[in-house]
């Protein structure tokens, strides 16, 4: 069986720059994907994009798939044959099913009886044969929002396609998807290049875009190009690049030869809050901010052109001249706004519905400062800021600058605050509200900020809930996920004491009245703050198993961060020699007392403990109780689960030596009572019961 490189390029007018990579990812996997499936041994596979091309490269793809032989089980021998041995319908139709005769079909004798079987030889199909369908495949699985249509056909894509090349070594595959014949015809730079490439096999792919079309398909290395060209320009004025990572991909995904040019713009503009600046020019127009060694931005700016043009100085002062107006609206918005006062908007917030059913900025105001409140009553610290704070948090959503800069939000409203006046930490905590707005962002710094921010995210995952629109599958308009995740590490990162129950509550009942169960409503959003919890814990932990959260998550602790504790304790007791068989011993206990009939479990009564394995797990069990139960009371989990460790050796010999379900029935009952003490001492931490320890 021979192989070659296998090459398929989608070409398109210009693709969605923010989606590009994820695109060209999404097309490689899908494509991998349907190859293994199709049992095409293959090599390494490459995932390429440039601005108006898609293209995957899979080294070594075989020219057909390998014949196999498998097995097909039939219906049992003694329906397939009457008491003669003759062949019955049964028997007929699966030969013919299976294309032979009956005589040559095999027996197969099982504990269940004797089965008729079919060697099948499945002869494999060519690749050129295959590789059509799988391509149309994978790209019908790409992750787009919406498709277009284009031209005269049914066809439906990103964007509309002109050209597709498919080769298998230097053999074009014959294929129609999109309505557009295959070929080994691509296309260069708009400008750079007179238009067809030719792409004699799969393997020149990329030397031939670049030599002869001046294309540099490969993304990332384009990337490369993009990140060091653009760092090289800035260090040749003496700057670093700010905030390059916002960008990389995008700019990548706008250039097909990136070329940086560096420019500049008025320095007056540098008394602008830095953010304003640099969203103006990243934004807008995808330049990047130069900033000297120590951060304060320079009146420079690198922009990066798709063209080598032969006189770069028209390119700069163009992109220049673009910038000017964008930097003297933001100059205009900041002065503006500043002749009225964060204060003086709050009456307009009620004139903004926030959402249907859940009134306007003005109530959510409120509710948010009636939440923040009650943090602050659990924190014992002063409400006075966070309640102020609450109240003008929203006032720059109606600031010409959000207006033009809505990424802005919260930041400018802590701009504002300062020149009216406020407190220090009143207009800091304005900035921290939306805090952390991404995986991986910083946290509220100051307890006002911390405040507003939890308060903030419980108010609004509230008041969904609420109105019925919690987030299904992968949707999530609202952002619920990302803000319940926001309050996990705030808590959690900031070491914040709160009960959590309490807190939902009061952020429910705060919200407009729905037709939901006030105690249902609740239940789902500690369910779906559990969850994000679930999903923290294990990206810290990679140890971490559904089994150990859960044993948790059934105790429903109050506090975020006494469940952090109770979890790291089960973790750290599922690697004690002990706890495989106390984990065991406890599923057996909770299976005997549900099986039980008890409603309630009586107390233990020493007069009634016979024998002596029980008379030692008593014990055993009182003396474990005196341990533990100061430990419980300082919430040191870990030690008390050690401590309860020590249980082991008792509770076996138990097992091994009492009958629980004795026929006298004040013995039995007494033992389930013991039992029940025992499984209650463990319960105070976790249901160990369900976690899977050991091999």
């Amino acid at each position: 069986m021979s192989a070659k490189d296998f090459l398929v390029e989608i070409g398109t007018e210009e693709l969605p720059p923010k989606a590009l990579r994820s695109l060209m990812d999404a097309f490689a996997e899908n494509l991998t994907a349907g190859v293994d499936d199709a049992h095409l041994p293959h090599g390494a596979v490459h995932a390429y994009a440039s601005p108006r091309r898609l293209a995957v490269l899979i080294e070594a793809l075989a020219d057909s798939q390998r014949a196999r032989t498998s097995t097909q089980k039939g219906p049992p021998v003694a329906v397939a044959f009457d008491k003669d041995g003759q062949p019955q319908a049964a028997a007929i139709a699966f030969a013919k099913k299976c294309g032979v005769a009956v005589s040559e079909l095999g027996r197969e004798s099982t504990d269940k009886g004797e089965w008729l079987t079919a060697s099948l030889h499945e002869h494999g199909r060519s690749s050129a044969e295959l590789l059509p369908e799988l391509v149309t495949t994978a790209l019908a699985k790409l992750p787009i929002p919406r498709r277009m249509r284009w031209g005269d056909n049914d066809a439906e894509f990103v964007r509309p396609v002109h050209w597709i090349v498919m080769l298998h070594g230097t053999d074009v595959v014959d294929a129609n998807i999109f309505g557009i014949r295959s070929a080994n015809i691509s296309r260069g730079h708009r400008f750079h290049s007179s238009g067809a490439v030719t792409i004699d096999k799969a393997s020149d792919y990329l030397a031939a875009l670049e030599n002869e079309g001046h294309v540099i398909a490969d993304f990332l290395r384009r990337r490369e190009l993009v990140v060091a060209g653009v760092a090289d320009a800035a260090a040749a004025a003496g700057g670093v690049i700010v905030d390059g990572e916002s960008l990389y991909d995008e700019v990548t995904a706008l250039v097909e030869w990136p070329v940086p040019i560096l420019g500049s713009f008025d320095a007056a503009y540098l008394e602008l809050p830095k953010e304003v600046v640099i969203s103006t020019l990243t934004g807008h127009q995808r330049y990047f901010p130069v900033a000297d060694v120590r951060g304060k931005l320079l009146p420079l700016f690198v922009t990066v052109a798709n063209i080598e043009s032969t006189d770069p100085d028209q390119v700069r002062d163009g992109n220049e001249r673009v910038i000017r107006p964008r930097l003297a609206d933001a100059a205009f918005f900041w002065s503006s706004d500043r002749k009225r006062s964060l204060a003086s908007r709050s009456e307009q917030l009620r004139d903004v519905v926030y959402q249907r059913g859940l009134g306007s900025l003005h109530d959510r105001a409120l509710r948010i400062a009636s939440i923040g409140e009650a943090i602050c009553a659990q924190l014992s610290q002063p409400a006075d800021t966070v309640e102020r704070a609450a109240l003008l948090a929203k006032c720059d959503l109606l600031t010409d600058m959000v207006g033009e800069f809505p990424e802005l939000q919260g930041l400018m409203g802590q701009y504002y605050a300062t020149a009216d006046g406020e407190p220090e930490a009143l207009a800091r905590a304005i900035g921290e509200q939306y805090l952390p707005r991404y995986a991986g962002d910083a946290l509220p710094g100051s307890g006002a900020g911390q405040v507003l921010a939890i308060a903030d995210k419980l108010d609004i995952i509230a008041g969904i809930f609420v109105t019925g629109k919690k987030p299904s599958g992968n949707r999530d308009p609202f952002g619920l996920r990302r803000a319940a995740l926001g309050i996990v590490r705030i808590i959690i990162e900031g070491e914040l004491e709160l009960d959590l129950k309490e807190l939902i509550a009061i952020a429910i009942t705060a919200q407009p009245a729905g037709k939901r169960d006030i105690a249902e409503l609740n239940d789902e959003f500690y369910a779906f703050i559990a969850e994000r919890l679930r999903g923290y814990s294990k990206d810290r932990d990679a140890e971490l198993t559904t089994e150990t959260f859960d044993a948790v998550l059934v105790r429903e602790p109050r506090s975020l961060l006494d469940f952090a504790r109770r979890l790291d304790a089960v973790q750290a007791f599922t690697k004690l020699d002990e706890a495989a068989s106390l984990a065991a011993a406890n599923k057996r206990i909770a299976n005997i007392l549900k099986k039980s009939g008890l409603d309630e479990v009586p107390e233990v009564q020493d007069k009634l403990l016979v024998d002596a394995a029980e008379v030692a797990l008593a014990a055993a069990i009182s003396a474990a109780h005196e341990t533990v139960r100061p430990l419980l009371a300082s919430a040191q989990y870990t030690g008390a689960l050690t401590a309860l460790a020590a249980l082991r050796g008792p509770v076996d010999k138990f097992f091994d030596e009492v009958l629980v379900m004795a026929d006298d029935t004040a013995l039995r009952d007494n033992r389930l009572a013991l039992l029940g003490r025992l499984r209650r001492l463990f319960l105070e931490v976790a249901d160990i019961s369900r976690l899977v320890v050991g091999d």
